[in-house]
């Protein structure tokens, strides 16, 4: 078992930007983002989503020493992006904002959400019994951030493995508290709460935010870049 660090860079940004800002980073889009960009029936989505892409081209590129606009993408059978280098990345967007976190020897997971209040009992149909009876355990008026702590948890772990919604989300257990993100259990990996590292960050007031890694047993380090 690896005992080795794993160093992840992780980027915040807002969405909502000026139309100049947005028209710089729109430049860089490939024909099928801009494909993609189109299919928004509103203004508002079509916008945030070329602020995600385009600005993650940026920092993709810098790492790598070249354009923006040359970065070719491909994908998994899940939707997941690659790129042919070793340079691992995973982006997540909720609302205004994105976040992109970044490792140039493991796969990795971010998920990040924007914290509003639910309209359906979501934990009781995707968490495991062990997470909901930890979560309904809590006194009522830290329910609601300590669920979007298990989801983005959950998310993150999910976009790790890369098997999309193939991977049901009451087949492993995660922590809740703010300070202790940690996996507790995983079908069909004995050793998973050994070999998995997670991270809570908070990435603005009202966001809730995770990094998840298979490590192999090494810590996670996350870094926050600007």
């Amino acid at each position: 078992m690896s005992t080795a660090a794993v160093d992840v860079e992780l980027w915040v940004w807002p969405l909502d930007i000026g139309a100049d800002e947005r028209g710089r980073l729109f430049a860089y889009l490939s024909d099928d983002e801009v494909a993609r960009a189109e299919r928004f029936v509103f203004d508002r989505d079509r916008h945030r989503y070329i602020a995600a892409r385009g600005r993650m081209r940026e920092i993709l590129a810098r790492l790598l020493g070249t354009t923006p606009a040359e970065l070719r993408f491909a994908y998994s059978s899940h939707g997941k992006p690659s790129l042919p280098v070793a340079l691992h990345f995973n982006l997540s967007h909720s609302e205004g904002l994105a976040a992109l976190g970044v490792s140039r020897t493991h796969e990795l997971g971010v998920d990040v959400e924007h914290v509003r209040p639910l309209k359906e009992d979501i934990a009781e149909r995707f968490f495991s019994r062990a997470e909901v009876a930890t979560l309904r355990a809590l006194p009522e008026h830290e329910q609601l951030d300590a669920f979007y702590r298990c989801w983005t948890r959950k998310e993150a772990v999910v976009k790790a493995i890369g098997e999309g919604l193939s991977r049901p989300l009451d087949s492993f257990d995660v922590t809740l508290g703010a300070q202790s993100a940690r996996l507790l259990r995983m079908d069909g990996e004995r050793d998973g709460p050994s070999v998995w590292q997670m991270a809570h960050f908070a990435p603005a007031t009202g966001f809730q935010g995770a990094v998840a890694c298979r490590t192999g047993g090494g810590a996670l380090i996350v870094t926050r870049e600007t």
